[in-house]
């Protein structure tokens, strides 16, 4: 297990197979197919075959990517946050997706912090980026409070997005 960092209340790891299951459940969640994208997973093999070309190759390519969030105690994993680099944008930028049920508990801010403090410093990364939909109130609210500036909008993979930057 490759450990990013921990909070109070979450840890904050590296993705592995064995992550599948959940993977596949929260890339099927109404909400991540419309705030995110419909990525076509609908199998265990299509969830890893997911960890394997995304997370995992991002690791190996830049040694930051997507990362499962869990719970400390129980170790229930509720979301995922991470820094990803994309060719469309000119800095990584910051990638995040809760389960529903864990919702407005300041979950995903707190990871999101987490994330950024730790990965920024290690990695030397001075600017992360972020693109939401405009429409995604909490996701818009979520990056403010975590300190990043609306910079404009761009158009991502054919959707209009708010474009945010946070730099240390």
């Amino acid at each position: 297990m490759m450990l990013v960092s921990e909070t109070e209340r979450l840890v904050i790891r590296q993705f592995e197979y064995e992550d599948a299951p959940f993977v596949l459940r929260l890339l099927n969640e109404e909400s991540f197919i419309s705030y995110i994208a419909d990525k076509n997973v609908r199998t265990l093999a299509d969830a890893e075959h997911y960890l394997e070309n995304g997370p995992m190759s991002s690791y190996q390519a830049y040694g930051f990517g997507l990362n499962i969030v869990c719970l400390r105690g129980c170790k229930t994993p509720i979301g995922m946050c991470g820094i990803l680099k994309r060719k469309e944008l000119a800095h990584p930028d910051l990638g995040y997706a809760f389960s529903p049920e864990f919702w407005g508990r300041g979950y995903a801010l707190e990871a999101a912090k987490s994330v950024l403090m730790t990965e920024m410093a290690k990695y030397a990364l001075d600017t992360v980026l972020a693109v939401t939909l405009p429409h995604n109130m909490s996701s818009n609210k979520l990056l403010i409070n975590a300190g990043f500036k609306k910079k404009g909008s761009m158009e991502l993979y054919g959707f209009e997005n708010n474009l945010y930057e946070y730099n240390l």
